[in-house]
């Protein structure tokens, strides 16, 4: 008997489930508000960014089809999603505020349709959406930023003043270190290079040292001159002088010099490799790679927030309006985007967890969103 009860709950839930009529009406709503506020921000993006940089495009006398094709086609994937949760904002409030101007809000609840079962549909749309940034985030942008910022360091941006490093530490492989005193950019060279081996005790097995490393880039290889090699025995120690000695390491010229966009070219599969890479070297560079990986899955989940807080904000009438909403909606979604920001300040800057730091302004404003939801006409 319970078990029949329990089938006949599954079916109704299901039943409930199915779309309806409004259903796709809402899903239209949505889908089409939040395209044509995309299209519309995307193009007054466009326009200024145009006026802002035409006079470097015509100094370096950049073509015109590379400004449309491998510069703004390249540069509206990455805008648009960077600013997509914020466009789905605006979408919700705008076109739910006018729903419950015109008493479409009241006349649906009334039919009997709660606001939880109201909210099927906005959820649904917030899916595609995150879906479609999460898509682009990780197998489109990285593609496309590596064109964008080609074209940017052509005919755009100053020439990247390549300083030298100082202190590099690094683990290459297991037990193996690397250390330079310095290394410039411009030549490929190092300054007092060392590697040095331990085994899984701890102990030093073998150390090579050079005033001296270049990179070769026809073999791909670092190339130490004037080298001493000590190679530790239980019993002596052998000691080996030579002019030159190639080594094969896992770390390459732009592992030093890199540009700070670097990280937004890698895709899902290549992020995950070189967070694994970085691990094994110890690099300084670990945590700007684990933030923009968080990132990558917080961004899309925050869709489904700022959607249920843009709901409950504007399902129903208030003094003020459409602008009303807007206005306090707007306030919200910005604070959310300057909050995020400040996270990831505090994780690189400071001791704060990449994934904490990425993960802390979605669980503040699901909480917000809870109470926004709760106070929502029901």
């Amino acid at each position: 008997m319970e078990r029949d009860n329990d089938k006949k709950t599954i079916r109704s839930v299901i039943s409930s489930l199915k779309l309806k009529i409004i259903d796709w009406y809402i899903i239209r709503k949505f889908l089409g508000t939040f395209f044509f506020c995309l299209i519309l921000i995307m193009t007054i993006a466009v326009v200024f960014d145009f006026a802002e940089k035409i006079d470097n495009f015509m100094e370096k006398s950049a073509p015109w089809r590379a400004v449309i094709f491998d510069y703004y086609l390249n540069f509206i994937p990455y805008f648009a999603t960077l600013f997509a949760p914020l466009f789905v904002f605006i979408a919700v409030i705008f076109f739910t505020s006018r729903m419950a101007v015109n008493t479409e809000i009241i006349a649906i609840l009334n039919s009997g349709m709660s606001f939880r079962r109201m909210m099927w549909p906005y959820f649904l749309s917030s899916l595609v959406i995150a879906l479609f940034i999460f898509y682009l985030t990780n197998f489109v942008i990285p593609q496309t930023a590596l064109k964008r910022m080609d074209f940017e360091d052509k005919y755009y941006r100053p020439q990247w003043r390549k300083v030298n490093v100082e202190n590099i530490h690094r683990q290459v492989y297991k037990n193996i270190y690397v250390y330079m005193e310095s290394y410039s950019p411009v030549y490929l060279r190092g300054r007092n290079f060392t590697i040095e081996q331990f085994n899984d005790q701890g102990k030093l097995v073998s150390k090579l040292s050079s005033p001296s490393v270049l990179w070769d880039s026809i073999s791909s290889k670092w190339i130490a001159s004037n080298y001493t090699l000590r190679q530790i025995n239980s019993n002596e120690e052998i000691v080996t002088r030579g002019v030159k000695i190639d080594t094969t390491l896992t770390i390459r010229p732009g592992d030093f010099s890199r540009d700070p966009g670097f990280v937004g070219t890698m895709t899902y599969r290549e992020l995950y490799d070189y967070i694994d890479l970085l691990k094994l070297q110890g690099s300084d560079e670990l945590k700007v790679f684990l933030i923009e990986k968080h990132r990558r899955y917080a961004h899309p989940f925050a869709v489904f927030i700022l959607t249920l807080i843009g709901v409950s904000l504007s399902s129903k009438k208030i003094r003020g309006g459409i602008g009303m909403s807007i206005g306090i909606g707007l306030a919200l979604s910005f604070s959310y985007i300057l909050f995020l920001q400040f996270a990831s300040q505090f994780s690189v800057k400071g001791n704060l967890n990449p994934m904490i730091a990425m993960w802390i302004p979605n669980l503040l404003y699901i909480v917000i969103a809870g109470v926004l939801y709760k106070l929502a006409p029901k």
